[in-house]
């Protein structure tokens, strides 16, 4: 389908590419989000990666999916970015509800009672805290691995470096998250049991 949609676009098909814009905006942005940790910034990322890949679309070589294409265009933005703005400082990562107002990106489990919903959340601001104070390139792969479940070939195809290089950069990020997370003050647990179920069964 993409394919087929891309081809369209790439013809100057608005309609087509706004079809791939709806089916990729949410997965862009929330990447972008984690990357930089701020939703005004994460939304401009957003508008300037659908901007760029309109305009790049004439580049795009089908020897790789559009999305990791896209991933790919996104990562760079996001890291220019990091890079320009020098940003570095923690930040709680929020997203908007439909009705414009903000919340953590993760809410503790409803079921849970008062106690267990502040420690649960307590726990995600710590790994949000973690993974903010990474290095781009750490936060970056952890990012497609954890967040998007991308495979370690997809993320070297994302990032144009080796699977092995990948595979480091996953481990040494989930190593300083560890440390990150005994600095925040959690020294019982670590960051991979806040990880996904698709990342655990990867974990070392």
């Amino acid at each position: 389908m993409d394919t087929e949609l891309v081809r369209k676009a790439a013809a100057g098909d608005s309609d087509a590419f706004e079809q791939l814009v709806l089916s990729y905006e949410k997965p862009i942005y929330n990447l972008c989000l984690r990357m930089c940790g701020n939703a005004d910034d994460a939304m401009d990322l957003t508008q300037e990666t659908f901007l760029k890949a309109w305009r790049s679309l004439g580049s795009f070589r089908a020897d790789a999916a559009f999305s990791t294409w896209l991933y790919r265009l996104c990562s760079n933005l996001c890291i220019d970015h990091l890079r320009r703005e020098q940003k570095r400082k923690v930040l709680p990562l929020h997203v908007e509800d439909g009705e414009g107002d903000e919340r953590p990106l993760e809410v503790p489990d409803p079921a849970a009672g008062p106690e267990e919903r502040l420690s649960a959340q307590e726990d995600r601001q710590q790994v949000a805290d973690a993974l903010q104070s990474l290095e781009p390139e750490y936060r970056e792969a952890l990012t497609l691995r954890v967040v998007h479940e991308l495979s370690y070939a997809d993320i070297a195809a994302v990032l144009q470096v080796r699977e092995g290089t990948v595979k480091s950069r996953i481990a040494r990020a989930r190593e300083k998250m560890r440390e990150a997370m005994q600095k925040l003050g959690n020294k019982s647990t670590s960051p991979s049991s806040k990880l996904t179920s698709h990342e655990r069964r990867d974990a070392p």
